[in-house]
Order: structure tokens, then sequence, then C-alpha cells
């Protein structure tokens, strides 16, 4: 009893002492002493909103697809990471990504504790190029990157993980995997970065490291009853998840495009590479569909534009559009076949986060080493298809690095949560449907007007 009373109140508590503490923190001085550019300004301001767009939509994109009874708290554990992130993130998560760098490993801790300095004009990393927009600005950029990380692997855990668990999921994973990948490719004394990894906009930091989670959770939790019974659990929202991807794509172009960190002719590379994969990628997984003696589905394009999304984050900035077409194309068609043959397996992914997320990031990288060219990006590398045979060999290199720290690490969180508090809900809860079990809420689409004894009267119409 004592240990449930204990966990019960601990995040409040937390929550609580943070904000104690933080009323201590001294103001520094915010100003701009003109070395910052108005226009870099305005572009990564709006690529930053565009960025926190993307989990919204990300909600509405697993929300529709989960069976009725848990469109809520899907949704929920999407969203709830835009809370949990924000708090940690300014009291440590930025300071472990991009504070003074300890090896190329992590970050100090105690550099940006509380964003100490964040906002008072200093504009450069460690050991980087001076920064044209305030360092306060890249810090909430790179933040929405930290939100919608965790917010990926949702999918693959639906249906089953508890609430609890997972806020402390969030917690575990930000500190320990996404902060050390974030700092390892993207602080110019990162590991990964003096290797010559290139990642424009985070195929290793957030898709891979989240397709891994999310088949490291997948395995922690297990099957659902209904995988184990192999009952077809229909979409509960098809246009939610048609809702969902264009969201998804429109923030898109600030997660890719926003990376460019200015409002330059790289930025307006990156924005037509994301549009162009995201096309050739939603029709490539429609049409092998079709091929396949399937008909052509919302679902099918919608999976597909993502999956292409997913894939030419990495290369955004590095390669040319008429290869951005290519990469989407085969992207998509990878995907679907690991989506088929996860089907026939007994790894319970919900949603596929893995085959989409986390082989689309795979893909990214490698095809990052193979088209990057210097003709698009001269601060980048010449990839495979131009001669760059080592720069090649680096991606692998880096990859391999990122898959087996992500997985392994990812796992132990799972199976540490799962030793302080069951991580899975009940067999009866997971029957009942977690938006009534765990939030006491339940999904309906509307209001039905019927006649009952003479009288009209509302009634709620069910998904």
């Amino acid at each position: 009893m004592k240990k449930t009373s204990l966990l019960k109140f601990a995040p409040f508590f937390v929550l609580g002492i943070v904000a104690i503490a933080a009323v201590f923190i001294p103001s520094l001085p915010n100003f701009d002493d003109g070395k910052f550019n108005a226009a870099d300004i305005a572009w990564i301001l709006v690529a930053t909103a565009l960025v926190f767009l993307m989990t919204p939509g990300l909600a509405f994109f697993y929300g529709g697809m989960v069976h009725r009874k848990n469109v809520i708290s899907t949704m929920i554990k999407s969203v709830v990471a835009a809370g949990v992130v924000s708090v940690l993130w300014v009291t440590v998560g930025y300071s472990l990504c991009f504070g003074d760098t300890i090896g190329g490993f992590i970050g100090n801790p105690m550099t940006h504790l509380f964003f100490k300095g964040v906002a008072s004009g200093k504009a450069a990393l460690q050991g980087g190029a001076p920064l044209s927009i305030p360092l306060l600005l890249f810090a909430m950029f790179q933040l929405m990157f930290a939100i919608i990380t965790p917010g990926l692997v949702v999918g693959a855990v639906a249906e089953r993980i508890k609430f609890t668990a997972y806020i402390l999921f969030i917690v575990l994973f930000s500190l320990l995997v996404y902060a050390p990948l974030a700092h390892w490719t993207w602080h110019p004394q990162g590991f990964l970065a003096k290797m010559g990894v290139l990642d424009f906009a985070g195929g290793t930091v957030v898709h891979i490291s989240a397709g891994c989670a999310a088949l490291a959770g997948a395995m922690v939790l297990k099957r659902r009853q209904s995988h184990i019974e192999h009952k077809e659990i229909p979409p509960a929202n098809i246009p939610y998840v048609l809702i969902g991807t264009g969201l998804l794509w429109f923030g898109w172009f600030g997660f890719n495009a926003g990376s460019a960190l200015a409002a330059n002719t790289l930025a307006v590379s990156a924005f037509a590479t994301t549009n162009t994969a995201a096309g050739a990628a939603g029709l490539s997984w429609m049409f092998f569909d079709v091929i396949r003696g399937k008909k052509p589905s919302v679902l099918g394009f919608c999976i597909g534009a993502v999956v292409g999304l997913v894939a030419i984050t990495p290369a955004a900035g590095f390669v040319a559009i008429p290869q951005s077409i290519f990469i989407g194309f085969i992207a998509a068609i990878i995907s679907n076949i690991a989506v088929h043959y996860k089907s026939k397996s007994k790894l319970d992914d919900t949603l596929d986060v893995f085959p989409c997320h986390g082989l689309g990031g795979i893909v990214g990288m490698i095809f990052t080493g193979i088209f990057a060219t210097k003709t698009v990006n001269a601060a980048g590398a010449d990839g495979l298809f131009y001669g760059g045979t080592a720069f090649f060999l680096t991606q692998l290199k880096g990859l391999a690095i990122v898959v087996a720290y992500s997985f392994s690490m990812s796992y132990a969180i799972f199976k540490f949560i799962n030793f302080i508090l069951p991580i899975r809900v009940s067999q009866e809860d997971e029957l009942l449907g977690l938006d009534e079990s765990q939030h006491d809420e339940k999904y309906t689409q509307g209001t039905l007007l019927v006649h009952t004894d003479g009288e009209i009267k509302e009634t709620s119409i069910e998904a």
C-alpha cells in the first residue's frame, strides 16, 4: 500500500519540487546587440511552431488507427509529451543535449541548468559557428524535436501500456536515449559529428531512436489478447488518420527546412526534397498495394507519405530534389514489405512504428550516405554515388552505433519500469479499453436525436 501511494503521488511531488526550485533561479538580461538576423528569427519562429503542430498531428494519425475504445488514451500519450518534455528540457534536457561537452558523449548538465545563459544573448554553441538566431530560439526549436520523439513510440505500445508507466518512459527515454544521441549527432563536439556522420533533421536522433524503442517496448510488453487471437481491429476513424497526415506533412516543412537554421536557399531545398519524397512515397505504397492485389486505400497513401517524410529527414539538406523521388519510392516499398512480414510474426508492434519509423530512418541514413552532394550543401559531403566511399562507410558505422545503443538502452528502460511498477494494464482493463480504464473517458463521434416515449432526446454515437 505504501509503495502504491508513493508511486501515485511521486509525479506531482517531483513537479512541485522543480517549480519551487525554479523560483530561485536568477534572471539574466535578454537583449539583441545586433548579431542576429531578423529574417532568420522570423523563419525559425514559424518553423518551431510548425514542428510543434506535428505532435497533435501525430495524435490524430495514431488515434485514428487504433480500436475505438483506445482512441483517447493513444492520443493523450502523444500530446502529454509536450508537457513532460517541456519542463524536463528547461531544467536539464537542453543542457544534456547542447551544454559544454563531456568527452563528446553528453552535455554538462550544469551548463544550462534551468536554461541558465540560454536567454542572455549568447549566439553560439561550444565549438560551433555563431548562430544568426538567439540561442533561446535554437533551444525552443530543438525542444519540439525532443517532444515528438517519445510520442512516436506510442504507436508500438498502444492499447496495453499503463499511462503512468508511459510518463516514466518519456522521462527516462528523454534523458538516457534522446539526449545522448542529440549530443553525439548535433553538438559540434559530439563524437558522431566529429566522425563525419550527417543527419540533417533527425534520422538517427528522432526516428531510429524512436523506432528501436518501439521495437523494444513491443517485445517487453508482449502481445495484446486481440493479436494472439488474430482478431482484425478496424481503425476507429480513418478521417482522423487523413487529418493527422496532413498536419504531419505540413509540420514537417518546419522539421526539415527549419533545420537549415536560417531563411536561406538550403531551407528552400530541404522544403522541396521533403515534399517530393512524401508524395513519391505515398504513391509508391498505394501502387505497391495494388500490384499485390489490394485496392488503393486512404491508409496506404497516408502511411506511405509519412514513411517518405521519415526517410528524407536525415537527407533533406544534403541531397538534390530528383534523388528525393527515388528515396521516397524505395523507402515506402521496404517499409511496406516489412509491415507485411511483421503481420505474420508474433511481434505486436501495434501501429508498425519500427517498420515505418525505424526502418524509414535507417533507409534515409543509408541514402544520405549514397546521394549526399556538396553541390546542395557545401558543409556536407559527397556520397557513394559521387565517389564518397569513405563517407558512406562512416554513415553505416554511425547507423550501427545508434541502432545498437537505442535498442539496448530502450529495452533496459522498459525492463526497469516493469520492475518498479506494472507496465501493462490488466487483462480486464485491456478488454474494457484504456480510454475508460486509464482515463475514465470515452470516445464518441457525436450525438443522435432519437424519439423516446414521445420525446426527442440526445444519444451519443459511439465510434
